[in-house]
């Protein structure tokens, strides 16, 4: 078959073949994507057949990360995503994981639980970005009606938080998708929200049946809603062994949500809440000793980092920064200074190579990355040239150190990249902010673009043997 007929084929026959070589669907017992990869469960690893996945023409790469098998796709994955989950079972069960490291696991469960819903915070950060911008140029007033419809609907997703993760926690956990937002409601309710308010400002305690409730506000939070979902998905199988057939139907949700919902206000809430300002504290208090370490790190090693899939760990970090904050300026300053600084060693490589398909690869990548997306330049051109990962880890960590020092913060939640820079506008703090993001960034393009372009060498048989892009790979 020619490359210009595999480039013509369909999401779904481009689906099958991919599900084809990950062993079908018989074989796969979980499917996910974030933004640039297919993430399956299988049951059968032996199946997941990398280097036939590879040599498909729409394929970046294939990867196995314990117990998840990888296939990146770049910025067109919900496409294929919806393509293959449409051909897959329902109900499929998942296998038992075996020989799983602890941290592994940790980083799989925020995985799976936060990156369904990006799509909803980006939206909503996007939003901000937009109302930010337009007050700023004075193309709308802060205290006009279409400035409140506006603001009220980019804090949504940030608000009804709870709501979003218990959704994709109870996927995660396996327990009923609905019960769970009902908890995350509960804890958003006006009744309750008013009997805080009230209690603080009296001073007099809340209690049910004699146990006292923690005067806490969960919108926006995190860690309360992930602890009373996972304790929901224990209750509801105990409450299903010991519910009456005859009333099973009603009892059982029944006696879940009220078994979860009392201990999550009386106990598990109160505790995550708890938990997140302790977070946010350590983090607050490392910011203030040496603010330039963390984002100097991410910096510096954000690609190794996507590479084995840890960078989903840092996700929750940044939103429980927002969260409790109203910024985060370790996590996304320091995934901002890399994959920048990633694009910049991609366009320095597109300049100097004189191999065709060098050039092509680095030129229809880098920009992406520059954009926040980094898997195509990163399995394209970054782990095939060492010089370019060695020009991104340095540029990416003076970059890191710069928003370390000058303590740049992120207002928004968007993939870390130059169009989503006005993130770094906030009404309240000015625009001073924003120019130093501007001078950070542009910083540590500049040194990973120099060295780059000094140290690529456009004579090396292994930097010709690059993966190609689309129609130059199968070749």
């Amino acid at each position: 078959m020619s490359d210009k007929r595999k480039e013509n084929l369909s999401y779904k026959e481009k689906g099958e073949a991919i599900l084809k070589l990950v062993g079908g669907s018989d074989n796969v017992t979980g499917l996910t994507n974030c933004m640039t990869r297919l993430r399956f469960r299988l049951k059968d690893s032996l199946l997941f057949n990398v280097k036939a996945l590879e040599e498909l023409s729409y394929v970046l790469g294939a990867v196995k990360n314990d117990n998840e098998f990888q296939v990146i796709i770049g910025a067109d994955v919900e496409n294929f995503f919806q393509a293959i989950q449409s051909m897959l079972k329902d109900n499929t069960p998942e296998v038992e994981e075996k020989n799983t490291s602890i941290g592994n696991k940790l980083i799989d469960t925020l995985s799976g639980i936060f990156t369904p819903i990006i799509p909803a915070l980006t939206a909503a950060g996007m939003l901000q970005a937009l109302l930010a911008l337009l007050v700023t140029f004075k193309v709308i007033s802060a205290d006009t009606q279409t400035y409140q419809i506006l603001s009220f609907m980019g804090n949504t997703a940030f608000y009804f938080l709870p709501i979003l993760i218990a959704n994709s926690a109870a996927k995660k956990f396996k327990c009923n998708h609905y019960l769970a937002m009902m908890l995350g409601a509960m804890l958003l309710h006006p009744d309750f929200i008013g009997m805080v308010a009230n209690s603080m400002e009296s001073g007099v305690d809340i209690n049910f049946i004699g146990i006292p409730v923690y005067n806490a506000t969960y919108s926006s939070s995190v860690i309360p809603i992930i602890l009373g979902v996972w304790v929901m998905s224990k209750v509801d199988p105990l409450v299903d062994r010991i519910s009456p057939k005859p009333v099973k139907f009603f009892m059982r949700p029944m006696l879940t949500f009220l078994i979860t919902g009392i201990l999550t206000l009386v106990a598990l809430g109160p505790i995550g809440y708890i938990v997140a300002v302790w977070i946010s504290d350590g983090i607050n208090m490392l910011n203030n000793i040496a603010g330039w370490i963390v984002p100097t790190v991410i910096g510096a090693t954000l690609p190794l980092m996507v590479m084995t899939g840890v960078h989903h760990g840092l996700i929750p970090i940044a939103i429980n920064n927002m969260a409790t904050i109203g910024y985060d300026s370790m996590i996304f300053p320091g995934q901002l200074a890399s994959n920048v600084a990633q694009g910049a060693a991609g366009f320095a490589v597109s300049l100097k190579a004189k191999d065709s398909q060098i050039k092509q690869m680095a030129s229809a990548t880098s920009f992406t990355a520059m954009c926040g997306i980094t898997e195509p330049i990163l399995y394209g051109v970054t782990m095939n040239v060492k010089t370019n990962l060695i020009a991104t880890m340095v540029g990416g960590a003076v970059s890191g150190f710069f928003f370390g020092i000058f303590n740049v913060k992120n207002y928004l939640f968007a993939a870390p990249g130059l169009l989503t820079l006005t993130g770094y506008i906030n009404e309240s703090a000015g625009m001073n902010n924003f120019y130093l993001v501007i001078v950070g960034t542009l910083l540590g393009a500049l040194v990973s673009f120099t060295l780059a372009f000094i140290l690529y060498k456009d004579k090396s048989k292994d930097e010709k043997e690059i993966i190609h892009l689309n129609t130059v790979k199968n070749k």
